[in-house]
């Protein structure tokens, strides 16, 4: 005959076990219900060493087609380039967002900014900005007129723009906006005059 103190024990056991199965499958079954954030793949810059300063971005907003100038108050080095990507990377963090006005794909970084004299600018924009954007004549217009203006707004000088992905040419954005020539700062000035008009 079996002891007592052993069936007892073995009965403990058991119930133990199917109590952790029973809490192993709540778990599990809450877990699979939470939505799954977005994860910013971006790698993790340094700290930018800077005043903070009240600048200008130009924020695409898709709802009515329009560029719309917004403050911010971000931390800025003294360098022109550093300059230039940290407000870059200021405007992408609003596209960014959950509640972006003109999302973007997730990852999509500015890799640098060069500032080449007289007066020319080259943005390098990593593959996942590119290879993930909307496909649309004006969704891509809105986000490059929006990148150059938000360049040329806060530092001065810029008279040209050039757009590469990856260090390298690209015919266009995601299909339609020309990525191939320099743009020219007076003329997407006055595209972004005419689309802010239309707020």
């Amino acid at each position: 005959m079996i002891p007592r103190h052993l069936i007892i024990g073995m009965a403990v056991l058991l119930i133990a076990v199917l109590g952790m199965s029973v809490y192993a499958w709540h778990m599990r079954k809450s877990a699979a219900s939470m939505p799954v954030a977005s994860n910013d793949t971006r790698p993790v810059a340094p700290p930018v060493a800077g005043a903070t300063e009240q600048v200008t971005l130009f924020v695409a907003h898709d709802e009515d087609g329009s560029l719309r100038a917004q403050g911010a108050r971000i931390p800025l080095p003294s360098g022109r380039q550093q300059r230039a990507e940290e407000l870059l990377r200021a405007l992408l963090t609003i596209y960014l967002d959950k509640s972006s006005p003109h999302a973007l794909a997730p990852g999509a970084d500015v890799r640098s900014v060069f500032l080449v004299d007289p007066g020319v600018a080259v943005v390098d924009l990593n593959a996942a900005f590119a290879d993930g954007h909307r496909s649309g004549v004006l969704v891509e217009e809105l986000t490059v007129t929006s990148l150059i203006h938000t360049i040329s707004a806060n530092i001065p000088g810029v008279l040209r723009v050039k757009i590469l992905v990856d260090g390298k040419e690209r015919d266009t954005l995601a299909g339609h906006a020309d990525l191939s020539e320099f743009y020219d700062v007076t003329n997407v000035n006055q595209l972004t005059t005419q689309l802010q008009s239309t707020q």
